[in-house]
């Protein structure tokens, strides 16, 4: 398995800490509105990459957050984002936390997106981040100024390294402005203590207030993974910040680099720009659904690009996925009805190309090309393991396919064996006995359409 570590900047060999096990944390969600299909994309990635190490008989142990105290609007002089949707309707930021979680995870399932195997929420884990706070400021890296307590990034030699940052040409800005004791520009709070309207604080050893988003993730990674572990994933926006501030908090209270591999998957766009709330572009999975596109559709368009790489986002490119999801449905209908051949033997290339490409830095894209050359060459040598392969693929890809399948419609077996005898006569060059067979397929109440993946059977409208 290789891996592209974005603290080094290049695709490293996969080496676990333990033989045969990996641990990833994910970056999860602020609970505060619904999650839009940029931030999924992001979900999607870390979910491929989990699927792809237990396809390739890895054990995985998967911790997520749900922050859901101490994301502040802009940086630590901003409204918290619990409070800005809890004043935007009316509730409690425990009310709006507990109503985006429980959406957040109804859409995750609708991607077919796997659980983590530990989700944390912040405010049930403030204990443990007063104990991290304690460590860090103990071993020398914290001040107090009237904001809180600081976190002294001078005192991390490493900091600006996992987002190549230029310290010295940082300026002074909205966090010196509203904090005249801060020794650097690049200086973060842990704990935050000048807010006294805050709606949700706690008592701690620097008074009462809240935990700073960084530090949340800090405290329960290594609460769940311990003081070392494998994988940190998230959005290419957590590198400069929030990545930054955690990996100088796992020093300072350790003494050693906790993360052994960051990993980060690009942004959906729109256009030239990003998709995000801030940005107010932002596209839900109920309104792709509304649209009459179904969230399998968006989870095969994220495929097409490699993790890594922006996608940008259009109507058409989802419809193209959208036809591609269903092209193997098609299949799936076909293949499913042919005889399964005795040897088999002729799979194996397509299952080590497979197994070659998502072991490659999660590179699905060429995993999607080996699966179409499998239909392509499986439409001229009729074979059922060919649909059981791309199930197994199906493990890495995360579509679904057989659920997808069962709970559609079937296509009669006569049906299905028409379709075949006609792509056996087009093969031959046969065309007058291809069209025989379309014109009996279409009596049939079927009709077929060649596309460049393969023939596809529809219910006639």
């Amino acid at each position: 398995m290789k891996i592209y570590n974005t603290l080094t900047r290049r695709k490293e060999e996969f080496t676990p800490l333990e033989p045969g096990k990996v641990k990833i944390y994910t970056c999860g969600p602020t609970v505060y509105a619904y999650a839009h299909i940029g931030n999924f994309r992001s979900y999607v990635f870390s979910d491929i990459m989990r699927r792809t190490f237990e396809y390739l008989g890895y054990q995985v142990r998967q911790v997520m957050n749900i922050t859901d105290v101490g994301h502040l609007t802009t940086d630590e002089v901003g409204t918290d984002k619990l409070e800005l949707g809890a004043a935007r309707e009316g509730k409690t930021p425990e009310e709006i936390a507990r109503f985006y979680e429980k959406a957040f995870f109804e859409d995750a399932a609708k991607l077919n997106i796997q659980k983590p195997h530990i989700t944390c929420r912040a405010t049930e884990h403030i204990q443990d981040m007063i104990a991290l706070i304690r460590r860090i400021e103990a071993n020398g890296f914290a001040y107090h100024t009237k904001v809180g307590l600081i976190f002294d990034t001078m005192k991390y030699q490493d900091y600006a390294r996992l987002g190549r940052l230029k310290l010295d040409e940082q300026k002074a800005g909205a966090r010196v402005d509203v904090d005249p004791d801060r020794k650097n520009p690049s200086d973060f709070a842990l704990w935050i203590t000048n807010q006294p309207k805050h709606l949700m604080q706690w008592d701690s050893p620097w008074g009462k207030g809240f935990p700073s988003w960084h530090i949340e993730c800090s405290a329960m990674s290594i609460k769940y993974l311990g003081e070392r572990f494998d994988i940190h994933t998230g959005g290419v926006d957590h590198i400069p910040v929030h990545h930054t501030n955690e990996k100088a908090q796992n020093f300072a209270a350790t003494g050693k680099e906790v993360v052994r591999y960051w990993v980060h998957g690009a942004f959906l766009t729109l256009g030239v720009t990003r998709m995000g709330k801030s940005e107010g572009n932002l596209v839900t999975i109920s309104e792709l659904e509304s649209q009459g596109f179904e969230p399998a559709a968006f989870r095969y368009l994220c495929l097409t690009a490699l993790y890594r790489s922006p996608l940008n986002f259009t109507e058409k490119s989802l419809k193209s996925a959208q036809n591609s999801l269903h092209g193997l449905l098609d299949f799936g209908r076909i293949a499913s009805g042919w005889p399964e051949h005795e040897d088999s033997s002729w799979l194996k290339p397509y299952q080590e190309e497979f197994r070659s490409a998502v072991a490659d830095d999660l590179n699905v894209p060429q995993a999607l090309a080996v699966v179409w050359n499998l239909v392509h060459k499986a439409n001229k040598q009729p074979d059922r393991n060919t649909w059981n392969t791309i199930l197994d693929f199906d493990r890495v890809l995360g579509l679904g396919l057989k659920h997808l399948l069962s709970i559609t419609s079937p296509v009669p077996e006569e049906v299905r064996r028409l379709a075949q005898e006609r792509e056996q006569a087009r093969t031959r060059k046969d065309w007058a006995e291809a069209d025989r067979l379309r014109g009996r397929i279409t009596e049939l109440g079927y009709a077929i359409e060649d596309t460049p993946k393969g023939p596809r059977l529809k219910p006639q409208p």
